[in-house]
């Protein structure tokens, strides 16, 4: 009985997982340039600290960034402009600004 109530708790946390747009991306919003969101319309500015760093922090921000996709995505943009990172710097905060066009 306690091995399955173990499995069975389990499935609950993986198939809260399932439906997070943080591990699987997000559908109708593009990741974009400054140039190309040049005629949008701007919605709003969305930041957003990584959750994971050291060994983890790649994923982190994969995360992090699919994460505030889905935050513009439901302030009705449907592109986004992240600001860069400098490649190999540790990322502490991620900033975008995000679009509809």
């Amino acid at each position: 009985m306690k091995y399955f109530l173990v499995a069975a708790a389990t499935a609950v946390l993986l198939a809260g997982c399932a439906q997070d747009p943080g591990f699987f991306g997000v559908a109708g919003v593009r990741d974009a340039s400054a140039a190309e969101v040049a005629q949008c319309a701007y919605v709003t500015n969305i930041r957003m600290a990584p959750a994971a760093y050291g060994p983890l922090a790649g994923q982190g921000v994969k995360y992090a960034r699919n994460r505030m996709m889905a935050d513009a995505r439901d302030a009705g943009a449907n592109a986004i402009v992240f600001d860069p990172v400098t490649p190999g710097a540790d990322v502490y905060e991620l900033n975008a600004a995000a679009y509809r066009c």
